[in-house]
């Protein structure tokens, strides 16, 4: 399925790490014209080297999704003509309970988790309606399920799950489909950048192994492959869906 995205355009956020890297290449590697929205310019352009020497076809857009979305839209416009994936893969981490959250800090994670991804998707809707295109919202089993200690995370992936089912019940007359999916724990960047020590880290992956009936933790091409498959026309009939992939995570219960 060398070519399965072949001629079609798909925008990806956090494209600089993570599942939003992965999913970057395994769409350019489809074939896909990729615009990658990040703020490290050095990993921008360094991923845009590496899909031109895969002969691919990258632009790196250096934004930040907090305040940059129409510029984001019109650079991805000016540069290809056309939308026909939105991949909402930024976000962030950060630890509190009801008790030590603070409003700061809650209305970061749920600006940068949820209130930015329904900007974008409302600013590409005019241009997914063209296209007959789709929208991958980047969950998390913490959206399914209740967790401790990531409170305001934890809302903010709730809200990204209903946002996708509210869009897909609105959008599908335009043809337009929209998912999600639902990593478990997949080793990424995003708990270090919240504040997890080398050493808290490794244990909390080794842990993880635990929690995971699969019996280890997921890698962020794993997640990359669902989400070709969501953003292809082989889920052509699938919208409206959170789709997990945490190795069994979402099953567990407490014991």
């Amino acid at each position: 399925m060398k070519d399965e995205l072949k001629g079609k355009v798909a925008l990806i956020t956090g494209a600089t790490s993570g599942i939003g890297e992965a999913t970057a290449l395994r769409f350019a590697a489809a074939g896909a014209r990729v615009a990658l929205v990040g703020r490290n310019e050095d990993k921008l352009s360094q991923m845009t080297c590496e899909v031109a020497a895969s002969d691919g076809e990258a632009l790196g857009i250096r934004a930040d999704v907090m305040t940059d979305n129409e510029r984001i839209i019109a650079e991805t416009i000016e540069g290809y003509g056309r939308i026909d994936v939105l991949v909402s893969a930024a976000g962030i981490l950060n630890n509190g309970t009801v008790e030590s959250t603070t409003l700061a800090a809650w209305d970061e994670m749920l600006n940068v988790n949820l209130r930015s991804c329904f900007h974008l998707m409302q600013l590409a809707v005019p241009h997914l309606q063209k296209t007959e295109g789709n929208i991958v919202n980047v969950s998390s089993v913490t959206g399914l399920r209740a967790f401790p200690g990531v409170l305001a995370y934890c809302v903010s992936k709730a809200g990204l799950d209903q946002l996708t089912r509210c869009a897909a019940l609105e959008l599908a007359a335009q043809k337009i489909r929209v998912n999600a999916v639902n990593p478990g724990v997949v080793r990424t960047e995003v708990h270090r950048r919240g504040g997890m020590g080398e050493a808290a880290y490794e244990q909390f992956l080794q842990h993880s192994t635990t929690t995971h009936p699969l019996g280890r933790i997921g890698e962020a091409s794993e997640v990359a492959e669902l989400i070709l498959f969501l953003a292809s026309s082989r889920a052509a009939w699938i919208t409206g869906a959170t789709y997990s992939i945490d190795g069994g995570r979402a099953q567990t219960c407490a014991r």
